[in-house]
């Protein structure tokens, strides 16, 4: 009787059409997300003055949503491990869909904002369940690179925000930008029919049929007999993941780092993204040059994610995200002082690549860093402490732009969490990672199947 261990499997496997269905349909959600955060920032200048809100204000209203992405990463990152990842990524989409296109319809900020709330679980409780699909999926020696890929679908969607948003905020206005977001939703059942469930899951459920289908499509030269068992080690079992698993076997310090540095780098993202336009357009600059500067810090994000996910890949990915760090804290302090508009875009584009890119290559090492069945849940949950500092950068920058300080001070308090971060990554104990212990837990498994299926059943 052979033992077939479904995470050696899919370390192992080589990547083909499955993969590349996974990662098509992670990325393209990805994309929507990015939209549904990028709107708001690349609108909030035409929605402060079609609703008279001052910089203050403003902020509250963007950190709305924040508030329900730190809820909904938090809550919809865990339920997935106890529903499945599928319909917890469909009621996430229809959640960030439909409220998004709801706040185009709002005319005042306290419905701007309730709508933006919903949206904001959505938005907040899909990032962990993808980055979880895909990190199950992706062979170990490419995991780094796909993850990092997929989650480049962030900058497209802010790259699409900036195009579409200059177009048609200027010819209809600042809502047309929320109601295209509410397209999405018709992708809902197409996602559910293609998308494979966790195995894990499945394993737990006894749907052995279905783990079949999937464990042929991740390796086609996998030959299954009906006395074969699939099995998972101990640790990757899907069972109720509560959260105290985040601080087993000497992960809490480290869990601990990782929410300070998910804080840190959330801050500099949602402090770009929501204000970035403001600044440049306070400095001088057009509001068409303004959204040109999102589109490159977009640009910039996309290939800092995929350049960020290579380098993982071949170098310590623990050593190259706190070098993202650095370079964060380094491009962040430059765009304070005035400079040639050639060597601005070359800035921008750096501070997009190591905010941005930097937020997620620091998905795929959470992803890698925590066993199978508590992956959404540990990322989850670092996603949902950090979304208070996302909560608090649109708030906290938005006093500072209300203050009419110089340019320099408001980009140098956007940097400053960078080294911070990067400080919080270098004291991770990588030596913690499951994916740094994943040979032992093969062999363990191997010793003490523990929760196993007949494949015949």
């Amino acid at each position: 009787m052979r033992q077939i261990n479904l995470h050696q499997l899919a370390d192992d496997a080589r990547f083909n059409r499955f993969h590349g269905l996974v990662l098509f349909w992670c990325a393209l959600i990805i994309v929507f997300d990015g939209y549904d955060l990028a709107v708001v920032g690349i609108a909030l200048p035409s929605i402060m003055k079609k609703m008279g809100v001052d910089a203050t204000n403003a902020g509250f209203m963007v950190s709305s949503a924040l508030f329900g992405m730190m809820f909904g990463a938090i809550f919809l990152g865990t339920v997935a491990d106890k529903i499945g990842r599928r319909w917890a990524i469909a009621i996430c989409i229809a959640l960030f869909s439909v409220f998004t296109a709801a706040a185009g319809l709002a005319n005042d900020p306290v419905m701007f904002g309730a709508m933006r709330f919903l949206a904001g679980l959505g938005i907040g409780g899909v990032m962990p369940n993808v980055v979880a699909q895909m990190t199950e999926y992706s062979p170990k020696k490419i995991r780094a690179t796909l993850v990092t890929l997929m989650f480049s679908g962030y900058a497209v969607g802010g790259i699409v925000a900036a195009i579409l948003g200059k177009g048609l905020i200027e010819t209809y206005g600042w809502q047309s930008v929320f109601f295209a977001a509410g397209l999405p939703v018709v992708l809902i059942p197409f996602m559910l029919k293609s998308m494979p469930e966790s195995m894990p899951f499945l394993l737990a459920k006894g749907r052995i049929e279905e783990l079949k289908k999937i464990v042929m499509r991740l390796d086609p030269a996998c030959q299954l007999s009906a006395a074969d068992r699939f099995t998972v080690p101990a640790k990757d079992r899907a069972d109720s993941a509560p959260i105290k698993h985040l601080f087993y076997e000497g992960r809490g310090f480290s869990t601990v780092m990782f929410w300070v540095a998910f804080f840190m780098c959330l801050f500099m993202v949602f402090a770009l993204s929501s204000w970035l336009t403001k600044l440049m357009a306070s400095a001088g600059y057009s509001l068409g040059s303004a959204l040109t500067f999102v589109l490159v810090l977009n640009v910039g994000a996309m290939i800092g994610a995929i350049a960020g996910g290579w380098l993982a890949d071949r170098f310590h990915i623990k050593y190259v995200l706190a070098g993202m760090y650095a370079l964060a804290a380094i491009s962040l302090t430059l765009l304070g002082y005035k400079m040639p508009t050639p060597v601005l875009y070359v800035l921008i584009a750096l501070a997009g690549a190591s905010t941005i890119g930097t937020q997620i290559v620091a998905n795929a090492y959470t992803g890698q860093f925590y066993p199978m069945a508590v992956r959404a849940t540990g990322l989850g949950w670092a996603l949902g402490i950090g979304r208070s500092g996302a909560i608090l950068a649109p708030i906290l920058i938005g006093v500072l732009v209300g203050m009419n300080l110089p340019l320099q001070q408001n980009f140098i308090a956007i940097a400053i969490p960078a080294v911070i971060g990067m400080i919080a990554v270098l004291l991770i104990n990588h030596d913690r990672s499951a994916s740094q212990r994943g040979g032992v837990e093969a062999e363990s498994a191997q010793a003490a199947p523990g929760v196993s299926v007949a494949a015949g059943n």
